[in-house]
């Protein structure tokens, strides 16, 4: 039998996605506004792998990923991502999406997206939201699974998020309250 353990903080990480890169920087704002101060942003970024998106929200598409200061409990990625759901909305254009913001969370053994739509890999937690287990922690590295998004599975964003994961794990071991410095 198994013993409920109380579970460990984890580090709250967004991708934001737009063909315009100055509301990609005011979303920014916004989201720190309501999840507290941002720690890290990554290079710009082309987002290139798909133009799935390209009718809705235009073309070039550029992306940032970001992490944030706070940890949180994994289960309050559902609010987190009914928050992003609202700051989307609030940039519609004629019912259009003009930025894309897709919450996470990096934990020692996993990269988890959140996600409104079901799929056979997705996890139900509440509120319409699923939780996708985009990467695994093994042997030193997070690795993709069959269903990880290309862009996920890159080399270099795998990169920044063993990065951000270490930084996490670093704070774990000092036991301190300020994560400014992970």
């Amino acid at each position: 039998m198994s013993t409920p353990e109380e579970v460990k903080k984890v580090k709250l990480i967004s991708s934001l996605f737009s063909s315009e890169e100055d509301l990609i920087e005011k979303v920014i704002k916004q989201m720190e506004g309501s999840l507290g101060p941002v720690d890290w942003v990554s290079e710009k970024l082309a987002f290139d792998r798909t133009r799935y998106y390209a009718k809705e929200m235009g073309w070039p598409l550029c992306r940032r990923f970001i992490s944030f200061s706070n940890l949180i409990m994994p289960d309050s990625i559902v609010d987190i991502k009914l928050v992003t759901n609202t700051i989307e909305n609030g940039h519609l254009v004629d019912r259009r999406r003009k930025i894309n913001i897709d919450p996470g969370y990096i934990s020692l053994e996993r990269l988890i997206l959140a996600s409104g739509k079901n799929y056979s890999h997705r996890i139900y937690l509440r509120k319409g939201i699923y939780a996708d287990l985009t990467l695994v922690f093994h042997a030193g590295t997070f690795k993709p699974l069959p269903w990880t998004y290309p862009d996920y599975a890159d080399e270099k964003i795998i990169g920044y998020f063993n990065v951000i994961r270490n930084g996490y794990l670093q704070y774990l071991r000092r036991g301190e309250t300020d994560l400014s410095e992970v």
